[in-house]
Formats: structure tokens, C-alpha cells, sequence
């Protein structure tokens, strides 16, 4: 079936057709909050290419980003019961996040207070933990529960040797940490996320996978490799037939909080003209993702779009699935990656369809090096009990994403971002006029978290 389409792509032009106008049409009325939300003017400014290598700037964000931020540490999934524990490491800190009680999670430095020695090197399950190298202990709560030769330390007889802690916040499932006592709670930073995924019960969801991979390029080459679209269409181009790259929708919703939302079943302005072939977008999405799996083989109904076509396939496909009713879910929320993004280093997608999870840290202390995780979260069968989280996977330097055979037709394309992102660390260290420019509306993303980087360096610096 040929289908009335937008007009030709330019690249002088903005798109014709955009992300709303695609939601308009869809087969059922898409939530409110999928709609155009804020996008403010952040300039024309170009940064300097030398923020993604340079020691001074990377140190910077060390001291005044990563030691007041909110950071993913887990899920709590990893800590069900009393006594497991999650080593959570970056940029030279280690803490432990304890589930000191049924229903509390801490985290404490991973530093024993007598001569420094980490306590745990592994995560597990303790009912306290013991310093490998004298035995000076503390229980699950941080208290200080045993000092071997407590006589010959006298200046810490009215001293609190209660291992130091951090915040804790939960939100959705995920545990996560803030070194800063004074930072805004999580849920401040988390913003309209709570609201937005209140229908995808994402802390009934279970870890169905979970990868990591360290990368060759700063944290923020990851990162927003992962921010925009429109590198779709030399990265990814077994995609431009059925995602809308170019037409991407992007918003800032708060300080902390940006999102995209790309268009699936549909052909990217890029291939689309006025008369194409809906039956060609449902046959090129075959076998491309795990999201849209059953479109192999699929006949496409008369007077059907293939986007409506694949929305009704999800639906009955999660429905066989979990046993749950996704009758009057839209056919955004079926297909959509509608990626939310939390200041600095947390992705998750929005909708029923499984939601991925993405995080970006530095891989100790070297601003060439990061470490990417990946997640999967399904959910639970309807009256099933909760299955296991899945075991890290820590893809070795001689694996790719391609080795991680549980993320399925995704790893392909992460595979396909890495054929970039060690070269763009090369070529900024390369640069000969030290500049990176960004376009105004589809790389906003990438703009806000450049400025709330300057935020934080910048804040610090005036308190000096």
C-alpha cells in the first residue's frame, strides 16, 4: 500500500512532518505528556574540544559534578534481602549499598576507618562487615560493632566511628547515591519521571539483562552518542526505513531532566517521499528489532499503516506475554524509543515495551576511558513470581556488543555506535581549533548537559 506522505526531505529545510504530527494520526490518543514540551534557546556557543580529555577539566568534574550529583548505583532487585550488599565504584569512590532492613537501603564508604583497607571487594551478603586486615568491624547499619584492641586506641573512646554514609534515594526500582548531604533529594532532580512512567510500573519490572563494556572515549562521548538521532543515517542506516531520525523530537523538561522521542513504523524523512511503501517499512523492520519481534513473515492488512500494524502486533505480543491489557495503549507507547535522560549519567525508556536502561561513568580516574552499561527490564507474568535478576556480563577487551547475545537485535546497533565513538575521541584530541559546535534544537540534549556542567564547576569555583 502506498501511503499520502510528507514532502522531500532538504537538509536546508526542517522537516515537514513532525514527531506530533505522527502522534495525531496514531490509531489511539498518546498521554499528554508525549507532546512538545520545553525548549529553551541555550545558545549558539561551540565547547571546547579539550573538556573530553583534558586532566584539569576532568579532575573538575570529579570534585564539583560527581561528588554532588545523583548517581544510579543499582537496582534494588541486586539487594532483595537483608544483608546483600552492591559495591557501586567511580571516579576513585567506593561505596557499599546495604539493605540494612526490609525496607531500608544505605550506603556507606567502602573504607575501613582504622588503616584505610577496603571492606568488601565483592558483592554478596554479610551480616556485618569485618576489615580483612585487623578485624575492625561494623554492623549493616554503619554502626561500629567490634575493635579488636579497642584499649590501645584511646583517642576514639567518645569518638563516632560509624562508617561515613551518602543519600540514598529510590525511584522505579533503581537505588541511587549522592556523596553531597546538602544536594536536593532524588526526587527534586527525578523532576515529572515519577508522573511520566507512573503506567509501566517499572519497579515491578525485572533485570533481564545487564551488560557493561569500557570504552575507549571520555564518559560524555558515550554519553551523548545516545542524545540525539540524526546520526542515524550513516550510523544506522538499516534503520531509516521504518524510524523517524531527522523528525526526532527533543525537549528540556527541567535543569536535570531531557528527553528525545523518535517515531517507529515510519520511514525517516531522509528515504520517505510523497508516495512510500508502508508494506516495505513493515518488511525492512523485520528481524531489525527485538521491540518489534513477529513483523517477519507479517502481511500487512489492507488500510492498515505499518506503524498501526506493528503497534496491534506488540500489543498482543506483550498481552501473550504478562497476561495484562494493552488495549487502549498507544501506539507511541508500544513502539517509540522515548528515552529520558537524568542528569549526568541515567537513561531509561518510557513505555510497555521492554525498557532499556543506559549509564555512562568514567572508568577510574582516566578521562580517555568509560564504562557503559546496559539494561533490560521486562515485565512480571501476571501472578508469576518475580524470575532472577540477571548476572552482570562484563564484555572483556577482546568482546564486543555483538558477544552479548541476551541484549539481541540491539547489540547490532551499539556495535555500530562503537565504530564511532574511539575515533571521536582520537579526533578531538586531534583538533586543530579546539572547538565542538552543536545544533541548536536536535543536539539541545547535548547543550543542557554542558551547561549544567558549567553550573556545578561554575558554582563551586564562586564559593572558593
Amino acid at each position: 500500500m502506498a501511503t499520502q506522505g510528507p514532502a522531500k526531505y532538504s537538509p536546508d529545510e526542517r522537516p515537514s512532518e513532525t514527531y506530533e504530527d505522527i502522534l495525531r494520526r496514531d490509531t489511539r490518543q498518546a498521554p499528554a505528556f508525549l507532546f512538545q514540551g520545553p525548549t529553551p534557546d541555550l545558545g549558539l556557543e561551540a565547547v571546547a574540544a579539550s573538556r573530553y580529555f583534558d586532566p584539569a577539566f576532568f579532575q573538575l568534574e570529579v570534585e564539583h559534578v560527581w561528588s554532588r550529583v545523583w548517581q544510579m548505583a543499582c537496582r534494588e532487585e541486586d539487594i532483595p534481602n537483608v544483608g546483600d550488599y552492591h559495591i557501586y565504584q567511580n571516579v576513585g569512590r567506593s561505596l557499599i549499598v546495604v539493605r540494612s532492613a526490609p525496607d531500608t537501603i544505605q550506603a556507606f564508604h567502602n573504607v575501613c576507618l582504622h588503616r584505610g583497607r577496603k571492606l568488601v571487594t565483592h558483592n554478596g551478603n554479610k551480616t556485618e562487615f569485618r576489615c580483612p586486615f585487623h578485624g575492625m568491624t561494623w554492623a549493616c547499619s554503619g554502626a561500629l560493632k567490634e575493635n579488636p584492641i579497642a584499649w590501645d586506641f584511646p583517642q576514639l573512646r567518645d569518638k563516632n566511628m560509624s562508617l561515613p554514609d551518602a543519600q540514598v534515594g529510590r525511584w522505579g526500582g533503581f537505588v541511587f547515591i549522592n556523596l553531597d548531604k546538602n544536594a536536593p533529594p532524588i526526587e527534586t532532580v527525578l523532576g515529572p519521571i515519577p508522573e511520566h512512567f507512573a503506567a509501566y510500573d517499572v519497579a515491578g519490572r525485572y533485570k533481564a539483562a545487564h551488560v557493561v563494556r569500557a570504552m575507549p572515549c571520555n564518559w560524555k562521548v558515550a554519553a551523548e552518542a545516545f542524545m540525539e538521532s540524526h546520526h542515524t543515517v550513516t550510523t544506522h542506516p538499516q534503520l531509516l526505513p521504518w524510524l523517524g531520525d531527522v523528525n526526532s523530537q527533543y525537549d528540556v523538561l527541567t535543569d536535570y531532566v531531557t528527553r528525545q522521542f523518535s517515531a517507529a513504523g515510519v520511514a525517516s524523512p531522509f528515504v520517505a517521499d510523497e508516495n512510500y511503501d508502508e508494506a516495505a517499512i513493515l518488511r525492512a523492520v523485520a528481524g531489525n528489532t527485538s521491540r518489534t519481534a513477529g513483523a517477519k513473515g507479517a502481511q500487512l492488512p489492507d488500510g492498515m499503516t505499518a506503524r498501526a500494524y506493528m503497534a496491534e502486533m506488540t500489543r498482543t505480543r506483550l498481552a501473550e506475554a504478562d497476561g495484562r491489557d494493552y488495549g487502549s495503549a498507544s501506539d507511541a507507547e508500544m513502539l517509540d524509543p522515548l528515552l529520558y535522560n537524568v542528569f549526568p549519567h541515567f537513561s531509561v525508556w518510557a513505555g510497555y515495551a521492554p525498557t532499556l536502561v543506559y549509564r555512562w561513568r568514567p572508568e577510574g580516574m582516566n578521562p580517555d576511558r568509560c564504562l557503559m552499561d546496559v539494561m533490560i527490564l521486562r515485565p512480571i507474568p501476571e501472578g508469576a513470581p518475580r524470575p532472577p535478576s540477571a548476572p552482570l556480563h562484563t564484555l572483556t577487551e577482546s568482546e564486543n556488543w555483538n558477544d552479548a547475545t541476551e541484549l539481541g537485535g540491539l547489540a547490532g546497533v551499539l556495535e555500530q555506535d562503537m565504530a564511532n565513538l574511539p575515533f571521536v575521541q582520537e579526533g578531538l584530541k586531534a583538533s586543530a581549533n579546539n572547538l565542538v559546535h552543536f545544533s541548536s534544537y536536535m543536539e539541545l540534549r547535548i547543550r543542557q548537559l554542558h551547561r549544567m556542567l558549567d553550573r556545578y564547576i561554575g558554582a563551586a569555583a564562586a564559593t572558593r
